[in-house]
């Protein structure tokens, strides 16, 4: 790792640096920071709500809390922190926080109102799929927010993983607002794959996307990794259910059945940890996007987490180092995050955890500052992936 690397959170003055430095030097914008506790604490909101306080957040996000909690907490943290923050979360599968992957915790990450504006727009009704609704609502959010030329601006996606409307989600909030950088992750609680809650200020959205504009005197940039590359093995969608997300055939060939052929894994062998080992990939472009599977159907059918469709040409996946890779990634950055906002597919954490390899990798978060929660389909540059981490660096502005 490079000399630049940050150091682990949360940061501190070292003891040579003085007062005098300091009125040398212009401060950078007040940082955000983030905070993880554990979800069923008798004093979990009074912990979250004395550690944000002084930032005198614009926004707090919660990811992790169960589901049937996250309202009551969201509205303690509302009327502790006041009317000019925003409290939006959802419960998720597993966390990170400042020590790096956990889990039954909830990650609460603040931002700061002196460097941070925020706006929080509701996408109803996921399963209607009203995309003529959600382009008015969006366009009409955007002009509101009016994002100053001056300074960063970037969306945050919290899509709920059981309505499968991720990919016309990331379409339309790519038409709508051509563009902005947008980052989010697919939440579902529990690797049981149970329903979520979307909440804003206390309230819970069943069915709704939470999209977030937020606008920042930090520098922000996107970040993704993916620790895979292709194999020669392909294979043809023959055939396929769209709106069920499931591969029914592969090569005219039960698809399960032939998968396993092609990963070198005996069918009764198939588990979400081989899954993660073996991906099946899609082309799009010159790269190939993760398009994870979720569980073998009772048909002998592949159900993904995200979209496919007949004819689509698949290959198998090989991974790669999943530390080496990362740290490569946020080392290529300009200068070193105060914050990485991530989205991290439980997938990952899976293959990371089977191969012994979770507390290095909890490590590299902890040293790059990332924060965010694991989740079941990422998105990012306008398309959902899976088995990706995305993420959105925030660093302070280049020297004067």
């Amino acid at each position: 790792m490079s000399s630049a690397s940050p150091e682990p959170w949360p940061g501190s003055r070292g003891s040579g640096e003085s007062e005098a430095a300091d009125q040398q030097v212009r401060r950078p914008p007040p940082a955000p920071i983030a905070v993880s506790e554990p979800a069923d604490g008798p004093d979990t909101a009074q912990r979250i709500a004395a550690a944000m306080a002084p930032l005198k957040p614009a926004l707090v996000l919660l990811f992790g809390m169960p589901a049937e909690g996250l309202p009551a907490l969201g509205t303690a943290l509302r009327e502790a922190m006041g009317e000019g923050c925003r409290v939006v979360g959802c419960s998720s599968v597993g966390e990170i926080g400042p020590q790096g992957y956990c889990a039954r915790t909830v990650t609460a990450l603040g931002f700061p109102s002196a460097s941070f504006r925020v706006g929080v727009c509701l996408l109803r009704d996921q399963a209607l799929v009203p995309v003529s609704e959600w382009m008015a609502t969006l366009r009409s959010f955007h002009a509101d927010f009016r994002p100053g030329l001056r300074r960063s601006s970037f969306g945050v996606l919290l899509a709920d993983a059981l309505a499968r409307q991720e990919d016309v989600l990331t379409a339309t909030l790519d038409a709508a607002i051509p563009g902005l950088p947008i980052v989010g992750g697919s939440s579902a609680e529990g690797m049981r794959f149970e329903p979520t809650c979307q909440m804003v200020d206390g309230v819970a959205h069943p069915g709704a996307a939470l999209f977030l504009l937020i606008e920042t005197d930090l520098v922000a940039t996107e970040v993704s990794f993916q620790h895979f590359s292709p194999t020669d093995r392909r294979a043809v969608v023959t055939a396929a259910d769209r709106h069920s997300r499931v591969i029914q055939q592969l090569n005219d060939e039960p698809a399960a059945q032939e998968y396993a052929r092609l990963a070198g894994i005996p069918v009764e062998a198939l588990t979400p940890t081989e899954f993660a080992r073996h991906p099946l990939l899609l082309k799009t472009g010159r790269r190939h996007h993760v398009r994870a599977i979720r569980a073998v159907t009772p048909e002998g059918g592949l159900q993904l987490l995200s979209g496919i469709e007949a004819g689509h040409i698949l290959t198998i996946g090989q991974a790669m180092d999943m530390t080496r890779g990362f740290a490569e990634t946020l080392d290529a950055l300009p200068r070193p995050p105060l914050m990485v906002l991530g989205f991290d597919c439980v997938l990952r954490r899976l293959a990371l955890e089977r191969a012994g390899m979770d507390k290095e990798m909890s490590e590299l978060f902890a040293r790059y500052r990332v924060a965010g929660f694991n989740t079941y389909g990422e998105q990012y540059s306008g398309m959902h992936v899976n088995q990706t981490f995305v993420g959105m660096a925030l660093m302070p502005p280049a020297p004067s």
